[in-house]
């Protein structure tokens, strides 16, 4: 009978979940600020329950002295993106990183599983600076886009359901669902330019508006009252038409009156 401090063996577990989805998180806000596009949609990670953990060892027969090298997904890292194409670059980057060491990966897109499963797996290898030192702990990073994970999330609770004992007709409609998802992904990735090109006009709207709005209230500050109340005017009017190129002008003409008020001289009015 295994008697250790469960509680204590997942330590070094959760802190390496922890720092992995900052530093991914981090990577994905420093590639949209560099490349105004990143192949991450978003990050999530977990650490494996105990009673998967002793699942998975009995399954595996893997000894409870071995759990640390014998079970590598105790540790897990899921990375969403929009596109397959996006999936291949995001294990590139992961690659290239010095702060872990990647041992083998899994393609599980290109060798889909006969249950219809698609993912990419990296089993890495992360040193993780505990209390009582550093310590080597095997993790997993599975990359999918949503089509893929929204799958693989239901077929993972019907498992969960059946204990893996699927009926055959959930098999076949599970496998049928799988095919649709990829069949999606294929269907976005054809139009994936618009799709880029649509989210990046609507990302420049977004800004343009909040920045103008925050421009005009700026001008309360330099007690330009009057043409405060003038330029939000505008902009109600302006933004009942969306006419973003009548929006970006008035962007223009507050900060030149923000200019202005910051150099002591008279605004122009409208």
């Amino acid at each position: 009978m295994d008697v250790r401090d469960w509680g204590t063996f997942l330590l070094p577990y959760e802190q390496t979940v922890e720092e992995l989805k900052v530093k991914f998180k981090t990577m994905r806000s420093e590639l949209k600020k560099r490349e105004e596009y990143t192949p991450i949609e978003f990050v999530t990670g977990r650490v494996k329950r105990l009673s998967s953990i002793l699942e998975k060892a009995k399954r595996l027969n893997v000894k409870m002295e071995d759990l640390e090298t014998g079970i590598e997904d105790i540790a897990g890292i899921r990375i969403m993106c929009q596109f397959v194409e996006d999936i291949r670059r995001v294990a590139e980057y992961i690659r290239a990183r010095k702060d872990l060491e990647v041992l083998y990966e899994k393609d599980y897109i290109t060798n889909y599983k006969e249950s219809g499963y698609r993912s990419f797996h990296m089993i890495i290898r992360y040193p993780v600076q505990t209390a009582l030192g550093q310590k080597i702990v095997l993790a997993e990073i599975q990359i999918r886009t949503l089509a893929m994970n929204f799958w693989a999330t239901i077929e993972h609770s019907l498992n969960y359901k059946y204990r893996e004992s699927l009926p055959d007709e959930m098999r076949v409609r599970l496998k049928t669902a799988a095919e649709a998802a990829s069949i999606l992904d294929s269907e976005m990735s054809s139009i994936r330019e618009e799709i880029l090109e649509a989210q990046k006009t609507f990302e420049e709207n977004s800004n343009t508006t909040t920045q103008l709005l925050k421009a005009i209230h700026q001008l309360y500050f330099y007690h330009l009252v009057n043409e405060a109340i003038e330029c939000q005017e505008r902009f109600n009017a302006i933004w009942q038409v969306q006419d973003m190129d009548a929006m970006r002008e008035l962007l223009d003409h507050v900060r030149e009156l923000l200019s202005n008020a910051k150099k002591g001289s008279q605004p122009d009015g409208l």
